[in-house]
């Protein structure tokens, strides 16, 4: 065994980490160094597809290398399996595909009725049909290659040694910095007025770092832990990111898009804390019930 590979082995999550990174940040800053900062919505939209899918270099390539170098070939069997793990409780279905796409409509029609800013894109765009099918295409491309990463590699090896709430806050947090560059320092000239591009970065990174998708990374880790299916994990990233891009309001920017961070980002919280207490109410009922079993004796 090489030096390199001992290396990874060794510290294989620091390894996926390192490399995610590298790859991710290090094409899509390489691609603004060529073009250039965008500076209006119009050159966002238009460098985003691009930006997205150099983004997903990161965890797709880093995921899959290092299965092979850590896992070899029984890794690579295993991941196949939780892929193909398809045979699970329909409510699963329903939370990964219902769950954010609900939450976050609910969101903007509430905040919507203070102003029509916050009003979906998918009722205020001329161009629905083709919103709808980027929207589509890119949440099923972001979700497969995305999850190969931080759900198919990572995930299951925080588990071994942490909570679920544990995992979820170690994923979400890192999750939380490498979507920086892309979708915070990237559009900061575009959507940043009335404020600096530096305050709106510094804003939109503190949301990132302790928002929506530190949460939602909390409740895919628990969905994750009831169904062992990457299939599922998919289906739910799937959802996110096509919600996130059919709703986008048209007029969002500045303070508007700091307003929706932070009340989404509250909603996100307020359902993990349902969800986690509903959860150890339960486990504490089942305890109770398990101790009352064994405690009858036989006649």
């Amino acid at each position: 065994m090489t030096p390199i590979r001992a290396f990874i082995k060794r510290h294989a999550l620091f390894s996926y980490y390192a490399l995610t990174f590298a790859i991710s940040w290090g094409a899509v800053l390489g691609m603004m160094g060529l073009t250039g900062m965008p500076t209006t919505k119009a050159q966002i939209e238009a460098l985003l597809p691009v930006a997205i899918l150099a983004m997903l270099l990161g965890p797709s390539a880093s995921g899959l290398l290092l299965i092979g170098l850590v896992d070899g070939k029984a890794g690579y069997h295993e991941l196949r399996a939780r892929l193909g793990r398809w045979r699970v409780d329909i409510r699963w279905y329903a939370i990964a595909l219902l769950l954010a796409p609900l939450l976050i409509l609910a969101v903007l029609m509430a905040l919507s009725v203070i102003s029509p800013v916050y009003l979906p894109g998918v009722l205020t765009r001329e161009d629905k049909i083709a919103r709808l099918i980027l929207g589509l295409v890119s949440a099923v491309v972001t979700g497969i290659c995305e999850e190969l990463g931080w759900t198919g590699f990572v995930t299951p090896r925080l588990r071994q040694r942490y909570t679920v709430l544990a995992t979820g806050l170690i994923i979400g947090v890192l999750w939380g910095i490498w979507h920086l560059v892309p979708m915070v320092i990237m559009p900061s000239i575009a959507y940043a007025a009335p404020f600096s591009p530096a305050l709106y970065i510094a804003v939109r990174t503190v949301s990132f770092l302790i928002g929506s998708l530190v949460a939602f990374r909390v409740l895919m880790v628990w969905l994750y832990d009831r169904t062992q299916s990457l299939l599922v994990l998919i289906l739910m990233h799937t959802a996110l990111t096509a919600a996130n891009i059919i709703y986008e309001p048209e007029a969002l920017g500045g303070n508007s898009n700091f307003i929706l961070d932070f009340v989404t980002a509250a909603a996100w919280w307020a359902l993990v804390v349902v969800l986690f207490t509903v959860s150890r109410k339960q486990r504490l009922r089942q305890k109770a019930l398990d101790q009352d079993h064994h405690s009858v004796v036989p006649a």
